[in-house]
Parts: C-alpha cells; sequence; structure tokens
C-alpha cells in the first residue's frame, strides 16, 4: 500500500535539516541558508507559518481587489485615497489598547476572535459582490470594519510570535520569515487577483479571502502552548493607567522612541505609492489591472528578497544601521519611479521600493523586540502598529489629497525628497541605537 507523506512532518524534517549544525558547515551559503528557516524548527512556529501564510495571501488579494474596485467605480484619487484611510485609521486609536489587551489576555484567544470577524468581514463582501449590490460605501464600511479588527490583531501577532519561539535567539529569523510571508502574498496575490478580476470578478477574490481565515484558525487551534505568567504586578491598575506606563516607558526610551519616529515618517511617505498604483498604471504607464497587478508583483520581489535577507542574516548586529539607511534608498526609488514613463523601469523601481520598505519595518521590529522588557512587550509593540500602521492610512489621505492638486508624479517625487533628508536627520542617532542593541546582546 502506497504511504502518503504528512505535510507537516515533511515540513518539520526539512527544517532540522537545515538547522542541523553539522550540515555543510564549511559552506556559506547553506550555512545562510539554515540560518534564514532557522524559527521553524519551533512547531508553533511552523503552524502559524504555514496558516497565516495562506491567510495572508487571501487578505492581499481583496485589498488589491477593493483598490482597483474603487477606483473603477469612481475613478477618483480621492476616494482611493479614502478607503486607504478608514481602512487603517483605526490603529491610531485601537492599537494601544490591544497592546494592553495582549499583556492582558491569552494572545492565541484574542487571535481567534479577530482571525473569525474577519472571516465573516470577508463573507460579506464576497456576498455583496456576487449580488452586485457592492458600491463604494460598502467598501469604505467594510474596510473601517477591516481596520478596526486589524488594529486589534496585529500588534497582538507581532508580541505572541515571542511565545511560539521560545528561544530569543530565533526571534529576529521569526520576524524576518513573517515579513516574507507578507511579500510570499504580495507575489502571489496581485497575480491570482488580477486573473479573477478580469475573469470572474471581484466576488470570487473576497471568496477566497473568507475561506482563507480557516487556515490560521486551524493552526492557532491545534498550536501546544506552555502556560506562561504576564509577568504583571500583582497591583491591579485601570485599563488606562497600564496603557499610560506603556506609552511612558515608550517614550523615555531613547532607541524605541528613536526607531518609531524614523518608522512613523517613512510609513508616512513610503507606502502611499500602493493606493496611488492604480492612477500611476492608467495615467502614466497608460495600462490596465494588468499593468497594476505587475507593478505591486514586481513590489512584492524586492520586499521578498529583502525578508530573505534579514531572516539569513547571523546575528542583529548592524541592524541599526539598516534601521537608519533604508530611508535613503527608499527616497531615492520613489523620486526616479515618479519620473519614470516606461514599464520595465518602473518594474525595477518598484521593486527596490518593496525591498526597501520591508527592510525598514523588519529592522525596526527586529530591534524594539530585541531590546524590549517582556512584561511590557504588548503595549509597546502596539504603538509600534500604531507608528507603522497609522503612517499608512495619514500617508494614503494626504497623497490622495496632494496627487488630486498636483498629480501623482509630483506627489511621489515630494515624498521620495523627504524620505531622504529625514534619514539624514536621524543618522546622528546611530550611536544610541548600537549601544542599545549591544547591550541587549
Amino acid at each position: 500500500m502506497e504511504k502518503r507523506l504528512n505535510p507537516t512532518l515533511t515540513l518539520s524534517f526539512c527544517c532540522n535539516v537545515l538547522s542541523h549544525q553539522r550540515f555543510h558547515p564549511k559552506l556559506p551559503g547553506l550555512a545562510r541558508l539554515r540560518q534564514s528557516f532557522k524559527a521553524l524548527q519551533h512547531r508553533n512556529y511552523r503552524l502559524y507559518f504555514v496558516g497565516q501564510g495562506i491567510s495572508i495571501v487571501g487578505t492581499w488579494m481583496t485589498q488589491i481587489a477593493a483598490i482597483w474596485l474603487t477606483y473603477h467605480l469612481t475613478n477618483s484619487p480621492f476616494l482611493l485615497g479614502i478607503v486607504g484611510f478608514v481602512g487603517q485609521s483605526p490603529s491610531i486609536v485601537l492599537a494601544p489598547v490591544a497592546g494592553y489587551l495582549g499583556d492582558r489576555w491569552n494572545r492565541r484567544h484574542i487571535l481567534l476572535v479577530t482571525q473569525s470577524l474577519a472571516l465573516i468581514r470577508s463573507l460579506a463582501l464576497a456576498i455583496l459582490a456576487f449580488t452586485n449590490h457592492l458600491d463604494v460605501g460598502h467598501l469604505i464600511v467594510l474596510s473601517f470594519i477591516q481596520g478596526v479588527l486589524t488594529a486589534i490583531d496585529l500588534p497582538t501577532r507581532q508580541a505572541f510570535v515571542s511565545e511560539i519561539v521560545e528561544t530569543k535567539a530565533d526571534l529576529g529569523s521569526a520576524i524576518a520569515l513573517n515579513s516574507s510571508l507578507v511579500s510570499g502574498a504580495r507575489l502571489l496575490a496581485p497575480a491570482i487577483a488580477g486573473l479573477l478580476l478580469s475573469s470572474v470578478g471581484a466576488g470570487m477574490c473576497f471568496l477566497l479571502d473568507a475561506i482563507s481565515y480557516g487556515a490560521v484558525i486551524t493552526a492557532l487551534v491545534a498550536m501546544k502552548l506552555q502556560s506562561r505568567s504576564r509577568q504583571c504586578p500583582q497591583e491591579r491598575h485601570p485599563p488606562w493607567h497600564e496603557i499610560s506606563i506603556g506609552f511612558s516607558y515608550t517614550l523615555h526610551s531613547q532607541p524605541i522612541r528613536t526607531v518609531l519616529l524614523l518608522l512613523a515618517f517613512t510609513t508616512f511617505l513610503g507606502t502611499p505609492f500602493i493606493a496611488l498604483g492604480p492612477v500611476f498604471a492608467d495615467d502614466v504607464l497608460g495600462g490596465n489591472s494588468d499593468i497594476f497587478g505587475f507593478l505591486m508583483t514586481a513590489s512584492a520581489i524586492g520586499a521578498l528578497i529583502g525578508a530573505l535577507y534579514l531572516s539569513s542574516r547571523p546575528d542583529k548586529r548592524g541592524i541599526e544601521k539598516l534601521i537608519v539607511v533604508s530611508p535613503v534608498g527608499l527616497g531615492l526609488g520613489l523620486l526616479l519611479f515618479s519620473q519614470s514613463r516606461t514599464l520595465s523601469f518602473s518594474l525595477l523601481l518598484i521593486a527596490c521600493i518593496g525591498l526597501m520598505l520591508v527592510i525598514q519595518s523588519a529592522s525596526s521590529n527586529t530591534f524594539i523586540q530585541t531590546i524590549v522588557e517582556d512584561r511590557k512587550r504588548g503595549r509597546v509593540m502596539g504603538f509600534y502598529t500604531l507608528t507603522s500602521e497609522a503612517g499608512i492610512p495619514l500617508g494614503n489621505l494626504f497623497a490622495g489629497i496632494l496627487a488630486s492638486q498636483i498629480g501623482v508624479q509630483t506627489t511621489l517625487a515630494i515624498e521620495g525628497t523627504l524620505c531622504i533628508l529625514i534619514a539624514v536627520v536621524f543618522r546622528k542617532y546611530l550611536p544610541h541605537l548600537r549601544a542599545a542593541i549591544a547591550a541587549a546582546g
């Protein structure tokens, strides 16, 4: 009788082989490959990696379909900015609260609730699309609901990684692999979404997204987690007081404050090219949904390369340089991209932009999770989410308004120039960041 391979056991075997210390120690390429997948030695993280990877593909398909559908229905750069804004703006208010909840409550339970509600939201989008009742108002409302869920889910998920990766030395690998999940999803999703949009419509994108949430819910249920104390003081304070303690800790830690400020500027200025992508593809490159899909795919390729590079780094030394230098590359990429009128050059530049964005965000995440106190991890990651996610809707809104007045190319050129100038200003904080990462070991 033919024996069937167990996918989980097969993945486990491959990860153990890659991580074995005596596996071709003299071959640096294989050594770096082994380092890249080191976090996959942990069973709970393997489950998370597979489940989340499937779910993120569906999420990106929905985002791409919603962006293109908004522009198709309205032909308005301003409304593109509005949809992007309402989908991310809840993080401005809720991310710090979610960080507090993650320090107090069971993080796995929080994630099960948010993922289940997100499934229902995507299913509602699919039903409206299939019945031809979906309009821009529905997209705005349901984008806002998803924004609320993401605001709670994301900081919880960021802090949850430290529970499913038992060895602190593997945390950097796990964070970089998380970024590779997002990048890989961005690589697959545009091609799939573009095909579905042109053949069967946006409803199928939304339906597949709803189904994909089942993978991460299954992974969360299958995990075997040890009971872990949150290490909070015995005296209970009101939630607002606990949140203020986390805010004070974040504010008075110069390394964390510096990294978060730079990340805020980077996301505000560097991410709106996604929301403005349909306008650039249509007005500048003279294309359609296929060109928009090509641009998003190129961005994902660059981001995936950046994530794999970070996961292959043997240690955290030098990560502070990446945090400060990557906005320079991002700014140059935006400047050149804004002036490009050929598809091939635009694809190359947008790949560089994606690479720099993921290096900036993943390096910042790794830096903060390395030096933060564990009992304040959830709250600090809440402020990390606030910083990284709030910059996106505000940046989308700002870029949408600006592009409607002065054009998409000039808008991107201005934002690229500001990225470079801000990185130059923050360069003086490098010694403080270097000292902090050295002290954390």
